[in-house]
């Protein structure tokens, strides 16, 4: 096989090649790296004998652009990439993202808006008569009438708008395969109803167990139905016990099949085995490549699914709860495929998936019967049943870390403290200090009123206490100086303006003022995002409050970050809107002084806070109690310095 898929005539012509099986067409550059959707479909239907050509952010404006490499024999393949071609643009507040990691040199601008249906509808434009399946998280997490927060408005299923033929939800690869040879035998209409993790497009209720939630006319119009759908469609989304799911779409019907099963670890071996060359294109050599590739290229995805649930996390419903992991075997030797890459520099970035410890099911049954609807796992409190053992996990990075050429292994994707604490591991916090945390470890406590917590779906704050309290313990018996890097998100469903000021409280007991800050996004497909919608927590039918309000988010954000002079007038405004005026003045437990304090140094105001010490201008770092200065970069990421070292990060997929 070539370094690269097709990308151009020429390479067809070099390779005999009269005519492409499939046209796959994406939102992102091209980077050949398993962690890059489009080249993972790519190589696996190569890998099975197909003929695959491959069109990487294509002028939408000029339908040529999406004829190049010729009328594909069996389909269109759809992508926008890997993430939502709209939360690419733009960002909470609805303004444009000055950078796009999925773009050569970073540039924002190359793909469109709803980026799924405007390469959809040119492909059909392109080649009437050649059918278009459509995938991705965007196709995904899209798949029945959602809201989309960024034209507020409630949308119809992408399926109908994009005209396509399918629609794969999840991963995919099952899916794909079981497509290409319904299409090669000529009997794709025949077959759509038996394949899993797909949704099609039909004009009556197809027989067996069948859901019908309510259709797009309705839940356009009234709330408490689309949280009803919602509902429904929640509550479905496992491989083992989840019914078919219909939607009425004017005389049609959206017709959604059970998940997928999920990967066996050979299947999951195979996929992670195909010949990735780890490299961006060459023809984006001269815009410095793809900076989205840095972040992966050097690291390991030892696993898939999340049985986490976090109520704002879509991969509940894209990756499944059902962890599938791979062999130890498949990891070691991508590792040394790693090392004898010309850049390695002896450093595996992370080892990990959505959640780094995750790595089996929550529970034996959940591998033949499924996991429990409408239950979680892990929190706020945990299941039972929940197999809560890192043995596996410890071993692997064992064995990781003895390979030659190797010097360090970070785990830097998010970690469940409160699985640890289940785990009552104190031997794993102490080894991943003192081999697998650079200085900081992230985690994503989110919040601290338990009512929000509750409703998020995470730990609270007493569980994230205790793990600081061992992670604190396992580094001063080490004689190193690490820190966590607490996440946490402002104006979430739930979150009154009352909870930001108790965040704001912890934030000061702690020492800890954060400077980057997330604010809740309502993405297409999450619990969360029905709630930010409709008021209703879809699975309890209770009110829930939702700050939709610009002002009343900014307070929100703004109570997070209370030292930061710019934010003085939003934080006294919060704090005399919900009457905790006793926050406000020179106490040790205020928040900010009765009035703007000029710095002596330069004349200009100086609000860090109340209390001793709290006029100096030094700012504290993320981390708490350090010294160091944090900074962030265009990339999302921070810096922590300290004298004249700098450690760096990036924020990936929280837990």
């Amino acid at each position: 096989m070539s370094d690269f898929l097709i990308t151009e005539r020429a390479e067809m012509e070099a390779r005999g090649w009269a005519e492409l099986d499939f046209v796959l067409v994406t939102g992102d550059a091209y980077v050949d790296h398993p962690s890059f959707a489009g080249s993972v479909i790519g190589r696996l239907l190569e890998h099975h004998g197909y003929r695959v050509g491959l069109i990487a952010q294509p002028d939408w404006n000029d339908v040529e652009a999406f004829k190049v490499l010729g009328k594909p024999r069996l389909a269109s393949l759809v992508t926008a990439g890997n993430l939502d071609s709209m939360l690419n643009k733009f960002t909470a507040a609805k303004k444009y993202r000055h950078n796009d990691d999925y773009s050569p040199g970073g540039e924002s601008g190359h793909r469109p808006d709803r980026a799924t249906l405007v390469y959809a509808n040119r492909m059909r434009e392109a080649y009437r008569d050649v059918p278009v399946v459509i995938g991705g998280i965007e196709a995904s997490l899209r798949r029945f009438a959602h809201y989309d927060y960024w034209s507020d408005t409630v949308r119809r299923s992408i399926l109908t708008d994009s005209k396509a033929d399918v629609l794969i939800y999840g991963m995919g690869e099952k899916q794909i395969l079981e497509i290409a040879k319904a299409l090669d035998e000529e009997r794709l209409i025949e077959a759509l109803p038996d394949i899993k993790g797909i949704c099609y497009m039909a004009k009556d209720i197809p027989a067996g167990k069948v859901v019908e939630c309510p259709a797009y006319e309705t839940v356009k119009k009234d709330k408490v139905q689309f949280a009803e759908a919602f509902r429904q469609q929640y509550l479905e989304q496992d491989p083992f016990i989840g019914k078919t799911v219909v939607q009425r779409h004017g005389d049609r019907y959206v017709v959604q099949n059970s998940p997928a099963l999920p990967l066996t670890q050979t299947e999951m071996d195979e996929v992670y085995n195909l010949p990735f060359s780890r490299r961006w294109h060459p023809r984006y050599d001269a815009k410095g490549g793809v900076p989205a590739l840095r972040e992966v290229q050097f690291s390991l995805v030892s696993h898939r699914g999340c049985f986490g649930s976090c109520s704002f996390c879509a991969i509940t419903s894209h990756q499944g709860r059902i962890i599938q992991n791979r062999s130890h075997e498949s990891l070691i030797g991508e590792a040394e495929r790693m090392i004898a890459m010309p850049d390695f520099k002896g450093y595996i970035h992370d080892v990990g998936g959505p959640t780094a410890n995750f790595r089996h099911p929550a529970c034996a049954k959940q591998s033949t019967l499924g996991a429990c609807p409408g239950k979680n796992c892990a929190a706020p409190h945990a299941c039972e049943c929940l197999d809560t053992s890192h043995d596996d996990y410890l071993t692997l990075l064992r064995k990781l870390r003895k390979l030659k050429g190797v010097k360090k292994v970070f785990v830097r994707s998010g970690l469940r403290y409160d699985y640890v604490l289940e785990d009552n591991n104190r031997q794993f916090v102490k080894e991943l200090c003192e081999h697998h945390v650079s200085g900081q470890l992230k985690v994503a406590p989110e919040h601290v009123s338990e009512r929000v917590t509750e409703i998020m779906g995470k730990a609270d704050k007493a569980t994230f206490l205790k793990f600081k309290d061992w992670f604190d313990t396992a580094n001063k018996q080490l004689g190193k100086k690490q820190f966590l890097v607490p996440y946490f998100m402002s104006s979430h469903p739930g979150c009154t303006l009352n909870d930001a000021i108790e965040l704001a409280e912890f934030l000061r007991d702690q020492g800890m003022t954060p400077e980057q800050v997330q604010d809740f996004i309502p993405t297409p497909g999450s619990l969360s995002t029905a709630m930010y919608y409709t008021g209703i927590h879809p699975l309890t039918g209770e009110a829930v409050y939702v700050a939709k309000n610009g002002r009343d988010k900014a307070m929100q954000r703004a109570l997070m970050q209370y030292k930061n002079p710019d934010n003085y007038k939003l934080v006294h405004e919060a704090l005399t809107k919900a009457g905790r005026t006793d926050l406000i003045g020179f106490g040790p437990q205020c928040l900010i002084p009765p009035r703007p304090i000029k710095s002596m140094a330069k004349g200009k105001p100086n609000t860090q806070g109340s209390g001793k010490g709290r006029y100096k201008s030094e700012t504290r770092s993320t981390i708490g109690r350090s010294r160091g200065k944090a900074k962030t970069n265009g990339r999302g990421e921070i810096s922590i310095s300290k004298g004249t070292k700098q450690r760096n990060f990036t924020r990936k997929q929280r837990p």
